[in-house]
């Protein structure tokens, strides 16, 4: 079996959309989309530095900060053509 990105018991990332049991117990099934759940908070963040008018090239930029494994188009990608449509 793979291993998680996320530790097996971490602090829940996604808190306003599990609470930390639920999303231990998903986690501990293999259930939780580690990909996604990355793509969830790059969007909430870069929505965030978007309300604090920073100009949408550099939010992409602080976002590749803190995932260096990630190109800018990738980011681009991610923040302009969500899969999903989250809810704030």
């Amino acid at each position: 079996m793979s291993q998680n990105k996320f530790d097996q018991y971490m602090e829940n990332p996604i808190p306003d959309l599990l609470n930390d049991d639920v999303f231990n117990l998903l986690l501990s099934k293999g259930i939780i989309d580690e990909k996604s759940v990355r793509d969830y908070i790059i969007r909430k963040r870069f929505r965030s530095m978007r309300e604090e008018k920073i100009a949408a090239g550099d939010a992409i930029d602080k976002l590749r900060q803190l995932y260096p494994y990630l190109q800018y188009d990738t980011i681009r990608k991610i923040v302009y053509n969500p899969k999903r449509t989250d809810s704030n």
